[in-house]
């Protein structure tokens, strides 16, 4: 019933101008069991399977076209974002069964992590603190925090620098 409903919602969500509907968006989401923080940007682009499996972080964003698909919980942290066109997965079938069962597995994606544009997450990984997943990257398996892999299937490329973050919503004082 919940997934009917989201469906006739849809073109609520869909149909907004992109930039002036980020709080209707976070809404509507919110309206549907999702589980969403401060000062998030969703593109009205962005397909969500299944609204209340979806928890995102404060001063996070969701670019054009990226794709949702959480049969299991996606979890994304503060101040991270999914660059355009990419897929996160959260739902497979088990290869070794004749009957090739659903299994809804959970994807975590960590505080100030970057998911590049057109990059895919497989059903259970785990994309650690300020990880960046490079663009049209296959991950497959858990990213550790602070590094950037890319390839298909990702690999581990270099660890990114720790920078000090300015506190979201705080200027610099000169």
């Amino acid at each position: 019933m919940g997934r009917a409903l989201w469906a006739l919602a849809w073109p609520f969500f869909r149909l907004t101008p992109r930039p002036f509907f980020w709080g209707w968006r976070a809404f509507l989401l919110r309206c549907f069991g999702a589980r969403v923080g401060r000062n998030v940007n969703i593109c009205p682009s962005v397909r969500i399977a299944i609204p209340w499996n979806l928890e995102i972080g404060d001063y996070s964003a969701l670019g054009d076209g990226v794709w949702v698909y959480n049969l299991g919980r996606i979890t994304i942290g503060r101040q991270a974002t999914v660059s355009q066109r990419a897929h996160l997965c959260a739902g497979t079938h088990d290869y070794e069964s004749p009957t090739r069962e659903l299994r809804k597995v959970p994807i975590s994606i960590g505080d100030m992590a970057w998911i590049c544009t057109e990059a895919y997450l497989g059903p259970g990984v785990t994309v650690g603190e300020g990880a960046v997943v490079g663009a049209r990257a296959v991950a497959t398996k858990d990213v550790e925090p602070w590094s950037v892999v890319a390839g298909n299937p990702c690999k581990f490329v270099k660890t990114r620098r720790v920078r000090e973050q300015p506190a979201a919503g705080l200027e610099s004082r000169s």
